[in-house]
């Protein structure tokens, strides 16, 4: 698996995919609220290592294990520089077999240690979803509280880098389903410091779900959005706590990970025709903040929900039954921007396709607007 990267890499390469970074209007890099940061900014991998080394510093107990997570550093740059400081006994790459190293995971936890477990793509769960879902899960229910499973297990979603079906899905809505565990997904370097920080303290296993596209990695250039102001001093994001990413009148857009830069690029583009748009970015999904959602498509009577999991029994039928059930009266219009449910293409147009955009999200905009 080590090789994966690199062989992406020289995929990329040959199709002029690292000569012209992504670039969308409006999503510009800005400090984030509460930063105290000047004039450094970080990658989110960056800023996730800070927050897991900062933790290990603190704790004995926090350690991390997975493939390729020491001395190649994770193939998303998720781990880099960590066993250098604190040495391949806390920095464990493991055998290729996430149902073995999952489950030494969840029984680190309730020994009593707090592990943080790479599970390398998300689109691996199903050989360790026993451990995940009837272990990880739910071992707090099953014992009547006699065990925790205080237990960060990493993983990297998303796709538009051309990895195929089996690397490139997203699957927010699988783990949010299984009741048991918190599901946080950072969309830019400040939260994902400080999302990190709350999750490795929680006494509840946690799934941290990155998006590949925004880490900053050299072979895969991210949108401008996610490096951002970083403080330097700890800090922690709440989980539940929604962020308002851009206030506006006519629509309300949620989203969560890579798209809330393209929903924020689409604002920017409607706010040229007159439409304003307000932008959520959900920050967790579980625990979900119901209330400012709600408020939003109070103030604006319209949603969109945007989403790069699939769209058939996912986030967004979740969050339109949410407005729907709370307060038909007010809602005027709802859309739903997801993928199609099709298995994500190889093909670079194929996939470009299927993935929506931020064109994609204006028109469903513009849609519930008129």
């Amino acid at each position: 698996m080590a090789t994966e990267p690199e062989a992406d890499a020289e995929a990329d390469a040959e199709a002029g995919a690292e000569a012209e970074p992504e670039t969308e209007p409006g999503a510009e890099s800005q400090p984030e609220p509460g930063s105290t940061a000047t004039g450094r900014e970080l990658t989110m991998s960056r800023a996730m290592v800070e927050a897991v080394a900062a933790e290990m510093r603190a704790d004995e107990e926090v350690f991390v294990m997975g493939e390729d997570v020491a001395d190649y550093g994770g193939i998303f740059d998720s781990t880099e520089g960590l066993l250098e400081e604190f040495g391949h006994d806390r920095i464990m790459d493991v055998p290729i077999s996430e149902t073995g190293f999952i489950g030494a995971g969840v029984g680190a936890a309730q020994a009593g240690m707090r592990p943080i477990v790479e599970l390398m793509f998300a689109d691996f769960f199903g050989v360790a979803m026993d451990q995940i879902y009837n272990g990880m899960a739910k071992n707090t229910y099953m014992s009547g509280g006699a065990v925790s499973v205080p237990m960060v297990l990493t993983t990297a979603v998303g796709g538009t880098y051309n990895d195929a079906a089996q690397h490139s899905q997203t699957l927010y809505g699988t783990f949010a389903h299984l009741p048991g565990m918190k599901v946080v997904v950072p969309s830019t370097a400040y939260d994902a410091k400080g999302l990190m920080h709350t999750a490795v303290r929680d006494d509840d296993p946690v799934v941290y779900m990155f998006h590949k596209r925004l880490m900053g990695l050299g072979w895969m250039p991210a949108p401008p959005g996610p490096k951002t102001a970083v403080p330097e001093e700890e800090y922690t994001v709440p989980f539940g706590e929604a962020d308002v990413k851009r206030e506006g009148g006519d629509a309300t857009v949620v989203t969560l990970g890579l798209h809330v830069h393209r929903a924020l690029a689409a604002a920017e583009d409607l706010a040229e025709e007159g439409i304003d748009a307000e932008v959520i970015d959900l920050r967790t999904l579980v625990p979900l903040d119901e209330e400012t959602v709600l408020e939003s498509v109070g103030k604006t009577g319209r949603l969109v929900v945007v989403d790069e999991d699939y769209r058939s029994f996912g986030v967004t039928g979740e969050l339109i039954a949410l407005a729907a059930e709370s307060n038909l009266d007010a809602l005027d219009a709802v859309e739903r921007v997801a993928m199609p449910d099709v298995p994500v293409p190889y093909a670079r147009p194929l996939e470009e396709e299927v993935n929506p955009d931020s064109e994609a999200v204006a028109a469903a905009v513009r849609s519930v607007v008129e």
